[in-house]
């Protein structure tokens, strides 16, 4: 909820500066910043493709081939079951792998660039 009071005295403002917005151009123009988007890109664009190419043949099978789709792998559990399973299973391994990913590849070269663009204002 927002007053008109003022702040209590002696309090003063402790949050960091903030960079302008020709800084921010600046640094979305470089090359540091143009490789943190190059290896964002090269990772996530071709798992998203294979994982919904992955997807689609799996609903186009659900669809189109039932009888291979109903053949019982084990008991009562057939192809269909151990497919969808493993969409699961696939989407919570490229979770994973973005999650390493991230934190050895994109999250130093994003702390080098704020680091920076913090040290400048």
């Amino acid at each position: 909820m927002a007053t008109d009071a003022p702040p209590p005295e002696g309090h003063s403002d402790t949050s960091p500066a903030q960079p302008t917005t020709e800084a921010f151009n600046a640094v979305a123009a470089s090359a540091e910043f143009a490789d943190l988007r190059r290896s964002f890109r090269s990772f996530a664009f071709p798992l998203t493709v294979a994982f919904v190419t992955w997807y689609l043949l799996y609903v186009l099978l659900c669809n189109y081939a039932g009888g291979f789709m109903s053949t019982k792998v084990v008991g009562n559990i057939n192809v269909a079951l151990v497919l969808g399973l493993a969409q699961f299973a696939t989407t919570f391994l490229i979770a994973w792998l973005y999650s390493r990913h991230a934190a050895t590849k994109l999250d130093p070269k994003a702390e080098a660039i704020k680091s920076r663009m913090e040290a400048d204002v």
